[in-house]
């Protein structure tokens, strides 16, 4: 056995050994025994036809031609249908059927059109379409074929009848376009008359009206200024009193301010005596007496160190031997005593012993004097061209310095005229 299968747009029929009758299958599958069986298919696509009928008479005997368009298929979802199919159509081609069921549906055509009149085909398109598809369903049902659809195309003729209608149908389209316009502008012309006439008697009640309400509003407006008048000059009346009032209330409040101002000036003056006293008493006050208080620290903690240091000599000094404080005593006393003598005599012989004094002392200066040339290590001496050179330079300049001493001690002490100074 062999499995064929087709397409929803075609139908098997199988025939042979144990198919009578005949096996149709549309879109699907079906079991075939070689040589004892035989399998056919038949299109089921849908075929589009140009019906066209030339210069066919119509009931008036005016030849026009008509173009229409049709759609037909096989039937096979009835079986009946496919059956009647399969019996007229089976091993012809697409071609071959698309022929047929359109010289069957030009002969319908040409029969509805010698039954109509031009003007019934022309201005009625779809009843003639609806009466052509009905005629040729009924007859192509009985081959297995349907009409899907039927539309006129086109309606034309060569005796220019058509235009001839379509001339007369614009003429009189035409007329009673005119005649539409002139009836329309007339009538708008009265509407017209009738809208200004009905304008100027609206305007005059306007005006009328408008004349009325300006006398009331005249009228209302020389009432309301009299009150307005009045409330104005009782408003201003009334203004200048509360003003003289506010005036006074001023015044009262601002002698009520400078006396407030005045005590508060009163109070920051005796606040401002107190911030500086206490200002005074922080930065000076408080301060003198830390310092006070600091130094005293500063002297006791002194007076105890040097307490302490003076206990601790003390004991050093007893430690080194207590008959050295004898001695020390006897020096102490002598020297006292010796002081004490020669302050008696300071007092009565107080120039002398000034001078005494400075004798003592002027050996001393001289030393000191010549003491840096004795530290010289060399001297360089730079001639003027006059007086000795070499040692003896310095030597007499040394001495010079020393024989001014005398009068220099003169010039400040007026005591020394005279005296000698051992060389």
């Amino acid at each position: 056995a062999m499995f064929f299968t087709c397409g929803p747009n075609e139908a098997m029929v199988v025939s042979g050994f144990c198919r009578s009758p005949p096996v149709m299958v549309a879109g699907g599958r079906v079991f075939v025994l070689p040589c004892i069986q035989q399998i056919q298919r038949i299109s089921l696509n849908t075929l589009t036809l140009n019906v066209k009928s030339e210069k066919v008479y119509t009931r008036h005997g005016v030849p026009i031609s008509v173009t229409g368009i049709a759609q037909v298929k096989i039937q096979g979802q009835n079986k009946e249908m496919l059956a009647a199919a399969c019996q007229m159509f089976l091993g012809k081609t697409e071609a071959e059927i698309a022929h047929i069921a359109l010289e069957t549906l030009e002969g319908h055509q040409r029969a509805i059109m010698a039954h109509m009149t031009v003007e019934e085909i022309y201005k009625d398109r779809q009843k003639f379409s609806e009466q052509v598809f009905k005629v040729a369903s009924s007859d192509l049902v009985n081959m297995g074929i349907s009409v899907v659809s039927y539309t006129l195309k086109d309606i034309h003729d060569d005796q220019d009848y058509l235009h001839s209608l379509g001339k007369a149908r614009t003429a009189q389209v035409q007329k009673d376009a005119r005649i539409g316009e002139a009836e329309a502008k007339r009538d708008a012309g009265i509407r017209e008359a009738k809208a200004k006439q009905e304008k100027v008697s609206a305007q005059y009640l306007s005006e009328i009206e408008m004349a009325k309400a300006q006398r009331d509003y005249e009228l209302k407006k020389a009432a309301y200024d009299i009150e307005v008048n009045t409330r104005r000059a009782q408003a201003d009346l009334a203004y200048q009193l509360q003003v003289a009032k506010t005036k006074q209330q001023i015044e009262e409040q601002r002698v009520q301010v400078q006396v407030v101002e005045r005590a508060q000036q009163v109070a920051v003056q005796e606040q401002e005596i107190a911030r500086r006293e206490k200002e005074l008493e922080a930065r000076v006050r408080k301060p003198a007496e830390a310092e006070r208080y600091k130094l005293e620290r500063l002297a006791e903690a002194e007076k105890s160190q040097l307490i302490m240091q003076a206990e601790a000599e003390a004991e050093s000094v007893r430690m080194r031997g207590e008959a050295e404080a004898f001695a020390i005593g006897a020096r102490a006393r002598a020297e006292a005593e010796q002081m004490a003598k020669k302050a008696e005599a300071f007092q009565l012989y107080q120039e002398a012993a000034q001078l005494d004094m400075l004798l003592e002392k002027l050996p001393q200066v001289a030393e000191e004097i010549s003491g840096p040339l004795t530290s010289a290590n060399k001297i360089t001496l730079v001639s003027s061209g006059g007086g000795a050179m070499g040692a003896a330079k310095v030597t007499g300049e040394v001495l010079d310095i020393l024989s001014r001493l005398p009068e220099s001690v003169e010039r400040l002490t007026g005591k020394l005229h005279g005296l000698k100074f051992p060389g």
